[in-house]
């Protein structure tokens, strides 16, 4: 069996408490789409509906939001600051959106492309996508967390949801 392997992008998730930003996968993308289709309100919950889609997604960005939350407070930020500067980007950590330097971070591709879920206005944005264009119903393979097995889940996005472009 031939093992493909999977590059990394940005993905960024905006709810009504905020903004959360991390390097995943690229298969990642296609399982967060078809989460929306839950209709998801909050970065918790749509990393909830992942995990029908991708095993580690939602642990992988929770255990980072803690570690996240432990070294950074809005007002103090030096220690995401010093890893955005410091380390490549597909090696940066989950982090919360608090000023502009996180802000102009979540939205830089990384490697295969950076890819907003805003679930206040449900939209997805595909800023930038070199691995597969995200479409309102497809198909998305089980990531079991080393690769993506031949489990396939079809999902459609509700009516109110706009993927652009």
């Amino acid at each position: 069996m031939d093992v493909v392997r999977l590059d990394v992008m940005r993905l960024t998730v905006i709810d009504a408490r905020g903004t959360v930003s991390f390097v995943a996968h690229t298969s990642a993308a296609v399982a967060l789409a078809a989460a929306c289709a839950g209709n998801p309100t909050t970065v918790a919950e749509l990393l909830e509906a992942s995990r029908r889609y991708d095993r580690d997604l939602h642990r992988m960005v929770m255990s980072g939001l803690a570690v996240f939350d432990e070294h950074n407070l809005p007002g103090n930020v030096d220690d995401i600051h010093e890893q955005l500067r410091s380390l490549p980007p597909q090696k940066t950590p989950v982090f919360r959106v608090l000023d502009d330097v996180t802000r102009n971070a979540s939205l830089q591709s990384v490697r295969a492309g950076v890819i907003l879920y805003n679930l206040t206005r449900k939209r997805i944005v595909q800023i930038a996508n070199t691995y597969e264009l995200l479409t309102r119903s497809g198909e998305v393979n089980y990531h079991n967390g080393r690769f993506l097995s031949r489990r396939v889940f079809s999902y459609e996005l509700p009516p109110e949801w706009s993927i652009v472009p």
